[in-house]
């Protein structure tokens, strides 16, 4: 495998991503990029009515995420690696899902030609979970904004994001048992998947359980 040098975290809301990011730049000499959720005015009149205000969230955070990850470009001099918890092809999942189809045509032509200008990640972590395991990590850390999310939608995210990882091959791919692992509190944890990410014979996708890997090669 190639040198990693740039790490995109992912996974559906609350799963962990941004705390496994902050993990990772801790251990590295590493330019943090963390996904901007506050500063979209529209994020939580979405939660309350997703028809009407799915266009304008869904345009705000791609310029958002394309201006955010711009900065890559410029920090190759300056940092030994790249973190993110976010990769800029996730902003498709949410599009699909949210927007009809006039929205679509419009959102269609704008990406690829935004998507163009952007580094692309060496690796990828996609951490997956349970809706339960999502639900109580959500409610343990009492955003706000979060309290009008309904089961229903995350289980359509969960269902989008799955689908969208299992034909994933952009780049190499780790998909994480985020039920079976606890990096947070665990140091043993978070060592064992630092390991496997900087493995020198990592497949192009790999499945990883804390104590063993399922290999797809």
């Amino acid at each position: 495998m190639d040198k990693i040098r740039y790490i995109a975290i992912e996974g559906v809301i609350g799963v962990g991503k941004t705390s496994l990011s902050e993990l990772l730049n801790k251990r590295l000499n590493s330019l943090l990029i963390l996904e901007e959720f506050d500063d979209n005015p529209f994020l939580e009149k979405f939660y309350s009515d997703k028809e009407k205000y799915a266009f304008q969230t869904q345009m705000h955070f791609l310029i958002s995420r394309y201006k955010q990850l711009l900065q890559l470009n410029q920090a190759d001099l300056f940092f030994d690696y790249l973190i993110s918890d976010y990769i800029f092809d996730k902003d498709q999942i949410f599009a699909y899902l949210n927007l009809n189809d006039e929205e679509l045509n419009v959102y269609d032509t704008i990406f690829p030609m935004l998507k163009k200008n952007l580094p692309k990640p060496d690796i990828v972590i996609y951490l997956q979970s349970t809706i339960d395991r999502i639900l109580q990590n959500i409610k343990k850390r009492n955003r706000k904004i979060e309290k009008q999310i309904s089961k229903r939608y995350l289980q359509d995210l969960c269902d989008c994001y799955n689908r969208f990882f299992f034909n994933y091959d952009d780049t190499p791919l780790i998909i994480v048992n985020a039920n079976e692992i606890d990096f947070v509190n665990n140091k043993s944890d978070f060592d064992e998947l630092f390991n496997q990410i900087f493995r020198k014979d990592r497949a192009r996708t790999e499945y990883f359980n804390p104590g063993g890997l399922l290999v797809n090669g």
